[in-house]
């Protein structure tokens, strides 16, 4: 899975239709290869970031779990040390 497109379930606050798209957007790049798709490929490729987000969004309103929510910010917190690990070796 590509590193910048994080989890977005059972989060508190709830995730934002912005992230679900920004991840989306993430995707459909990587899976292109394009960071930004020429003027003959921007349809197809938006209409994959708009389609992507739409079904993002149905998979993470229907899911369900017992676990408690997570912290947006401790988890960040814990993203940067795994940057820090990783850099330094």
């Amino acid at each position: 899975m590509c590193r910048n497109i994080k989890m977005l379930f059972n989060f508190d606050p709830p995730v934002t239709d912005e992230e679900i798209r920004a991840a989306s957007l993430q995707f459909v790049r990587k899976i292109s290869g394009f960071n930004k798709p020429s003027k003959a490929n921007e349809g197809a490729f938006l209409a994959a970031v708009d389609q992507v987000a739409a079904i993002s969004a149905r998979l993470l309103a229907s899911l369900e779990t017992n676990a408690p929510p997570r912290s947006r910010e401790e988890e960040a917190v814990k993203a940067k040390a795994r940057g820090l690990a990783r850099f330094r070796a």
